[in-house]
């Protein structure tokens, strides 16, 4: 199930459309239900709230005015330390850059 902080690729139309954070979610007045905050990721950010199941938090695809749609959690990824670069050598030493002349 999504979560706040979680990255989820939303789907409309069966079609990856954005990628989104969920900022906060919070119970609606109807039980059963929740408003959630998701910060759409692209220029320029915007904020939006949807009021959703917790089925559609888990991926289950739901309507909005006739139209799919469907969240996608997308996991972390665990931290890979990154490949030495061209300015180290394999002991992660910084090797000065030498010009040629």
């Amino acid at each position: 199930m999504a979560t706040i902080n979680d990255l989820v690729l939303v789907h409309i139309e069966g079609k990856p459309a954005f990628f989104s954070r969920i900022n906060d979610i919070n119970p609606d007045v109807k039980r059963g239900w929740y408003q959630v905050e998701l910060l759409v990721l692209g220029l320029p950010l915007q904020s939006i709230v949807w009021i959703l199941e917790e089925a559609h938090l888990q991926g289950e695809e739901f309507t909005m005015g006739g139209t799919p749609v469907r969240l996608e959690n997308i996991p972390p990824k665990l931290a890979v330390p990154p490949p030495p670069s061209a300015e180290t050598d394999s002991k992660g030493k910084i090797i000065p850059l030498k010009r040629k002349t």
